[in-house]
């Protein structure tokens, strides 16, 4: 009788801290999603001045290209910018538009910026070589005429994904921005050339953003640069 006791009880307890182990798996094996945030790649220093380019005074390279406009989906593939932003998202599973767009401003500002400044060393790793390139010609033909840029961006009205791809391992996203801006060129003895310095303008780029989604460096690079008229 004793023995056939204690046989119960040790099986209550080993039923129970089977229990124990079962509820603590269950919580700690659970994902919240918070164990592992991406670095946003675009975000602009918390110190950078805000800066923007003149769509009317000296363009960006490659601002005074309109954007085509969109080309018509094939028929056989007929691919919306929802799936084509899904299709992003299957290939790189941290993407997510809205952090995207957040990183995208800043971007925008810090690259504005670097471009007024004439800081090419900034410009170098967030811009693709041939987009390097033209804007590193454009700010020595502005530095080699004695001209200075003076440029201010008052706010990004809007930034949204206007079109997106998969090209191969490269996703390939377009941003269209709209801000308001001052601009003013100035030449060597600091008299206005162009622009007003009292003035604010609205400007409309449209910027493609790539990045390989294979590649371990989690930056994107800027492609490609429109403006609208």
């Amino acid at each position: 009788m004793g023995d056939g006791f204690v046989f119960v009880e040790i099986l209550i307890f080993a039923m129970i801290a089977a229990f124990l182990v079962y509820r603590l798996r269950s919580v700690l094996g659970r994902r919240t999603g918070e164990e592992r945030q991406r670095p946003n790649p675009f975000t602009a220093r918390p110190d950078a001045p805000r800066a923007g380019a003149p769509d009317n005074v000296v363009p960006m390279p490659g601002r005074d290209r309109p954007a085509p406009a969109a080309a018509a989906a094939s028929p056989d593939e007929p691919v919306s910018l929802h799936a084509a932003l899904a299709q992003i998202a299957a290939a790189d599973s941290s993407f997510d538009e809205k952090h995207f767009l957040q990183g995208a401003r800043g971007a925008f500002q810090m690259i504005v910026e670097a471009f007024a400044k004439g800081d090419t060393a900034t410009l170098r790793p967030l811009l693709a070589d041939d987009v390097y390139d033209n804007f590193a010609r454009a700010v020595r033909d502005r530095q080699a005429a004695g001209e200075t840029l003076e440029t201010r961006i008052e706010r990004i009205a809007d930034a949204d994904v206007v079109e997106a791809r998969m090209d191969g391992r490269t996703a390939l996203v377009t941003v269209k921005f709209v801000s308001e801006q001052m601009n003013v060129v100035r030449d060597r003895n600091g008299a206005v050339v162009d622009g007003d310095p009292n003035a604010v303008v609205e400007a409309v780029d449209v910027w493609t953003f790539a990045r390989n989604t294979r590649a371990s460096n989690p930056n994107w690079a800027l492609v490609e640069t429109r403006t609208t008229h």
